[in-house]
């Protein structure tokens, strides 16, 4: 299996490289890859002491900020390295500053996995929610270094408990030690005899925590708003735009709306704003205009989503509509933010935990969208209760990364 597993990967490298040729994101996957090594042999020496962690994308890499900072905290001395496998996550946060190396992990052949680990060679490794690459897996064992999952999540449906993925579970057997965001993922572990496994809970609850005592003020959505009742939009789909527009172009309550689409592609921007029939303005249009004049605020940059939920009132994140699923609900909720979303979270355990809380309201149609929206605009109260048990329920659930800490190098 572990052949034909190679020949996977190698076939997907050819037919990634093909497809570069015409689709520009899979250019950056590929392009990204071929600067790799020598930017690993230019800021890494041999005496060099390292740390690395992967995150498959933004949201790993978002969630495993807070280890990523504790270790840099404990182990100063170490340069730590970060690589993201999509350009989603790579394109975004090549230029962080808690890291000292940033590449995209080259694909898993095993003459790349032995290639990265000789010039990294870490003394620590973490994988970031999943992400199993058996190559990589397989060296790191060979090596004996330590290796650990953060924030792991496991389900039934997954290779490793099914009869033929023998050759994954034994893939398993590197880590050193699983940190699972629930106590179904300790179980499946367990029942393939890992004992090294603890419910350490989900680390983005530390992050979006944290977020609360950093400086979150953005002076030109303070103009826009203008102490008006403000609807955030965020991480939206064009399915989830769709449902959207009629309540907006024919809302006449005194509300104001900001829109942070997932997608900021110029042609899909221009589209969105023509679809609305009330004032609006672009983030990329805003210089020496009044905001506080418009009504929708069209927010086509990234980055600065997370600030501007703490100026919502209620929260509509998108996603919902469509596969996987919603997106990022937490960082809404920790501002105390109600908020809406589609009916497709099932495989997010905490938009289903705020759903049967009551914090967040799940809609399937427009008619459920209206209903929902009028009554946290109109009811005070009731905006007010949901918006409570959003923050409590991160403040309850916060803690991840000091467990992880406490467990970690021995």
């Amino acid at each position: 299996m572990h052949f034909l597993y190679n020949i996977v990967i190698q076939i997907t490298g050819s037919l990634l490289n093909f497809i570069a040729l015409f689709n520009s994101k899979i250019k950056l996957f590929v392009d990204g890859r071929k600067i790799v090594f020598p930017t690993l042999e230019q800021k890494i020496k041999p005496s060099d002491k390292t740390i690395w962690f992967h995150a498959a994308s933004l949201g790993e890499y978002e969630q495993g900020l807070p280890v990523i900072e504790k270790i840099k905290e404990k182990y100063p001395l170490h340069k730590i390295v970060i690589t993201f496998f999509s350009p989603s996550g790579y394109e975004v946060r090549k230029n962080n500053t808690v890291a000292d190396v940033t590449v995209y992990l080259p694909l898993d052949s095993k003459k790349n996995a032995q290639r990265f680990l000789d010039l990294v060679h870490p003394d620590m490794v973490f994988f970031i929610k999943y992400e199993y690459w058996l190559n990589y897996l397989n060296e790191l064992k060979k090596l004996n270094t330590a290796t650990y999952l953060i924030s792991g999540i496991f389900r039934e449906e997954q290779m490793f408990f099914k009869w033929y993925g023998g050759f994954y579970r034994k893939a398993l057997d590197t880590f050193s030690y699983f940190f699972v965001q629930n106590e179904g993922s300790k179980k499946l572990l367990q029942q393939l005899g890992k004992t090294n496994v603890a419910f350490s809970g989900d680390t983005r609850f530390d992050r979006v925590a944290a977020i609360l005592e950093k400086d979150n003020d953005l002076d030109y959505i303070s103009q826009f708003k203008n102490n008006t009742l403000t609807i955030v939009v965020g991480s939206s789909w064009p399915k989830d735009e769709a449902l959207l527009l009629d309540f907006i172009n024919s809302n006449t309550l005194n509300v104001k709306f900001i829109i942070a689409p997932h997608n900021i592609k110029a042609d899909q921007i221009e589209q969105l704003k023509n679809s609305i029939t009330k004032k609006t303005v672009l983030f990329s249009e805003m210089q020496e205009k009044n905001l506080a004049d418009f009504d929708v605020f069209i927010i086509d940059t990234v980055g600065i989503l997370t600030k501007i939920y703490s100026y919502a009132d209620i929260a509509f994140v998108g996603g919902g509509f469509g596969n996987p699923g919603v997106h990022n609900l937490l960082e809404p909720a920790t501002f105390g933010v109600p908020i809406i979303i589609g009916p497709n979270y099932s495989h997010f355990a905490e938009a289903t935990a705020l759903v049967n809380m009551g914090g967040c309201i799940s809609i399937s149609n427009e008619t459920e969208l209206i209903a929902a929206f009028k009554d946290l605009i109109i009811d005070d109260s009731f905006r007010s209760e949901k918006g409570h048990i959003c923050s409590s329920f991160v403040q309850m659930n916060k803690g991840a990364t000091n467990i992880i800490m406490k467990n970690i190098a021995k």
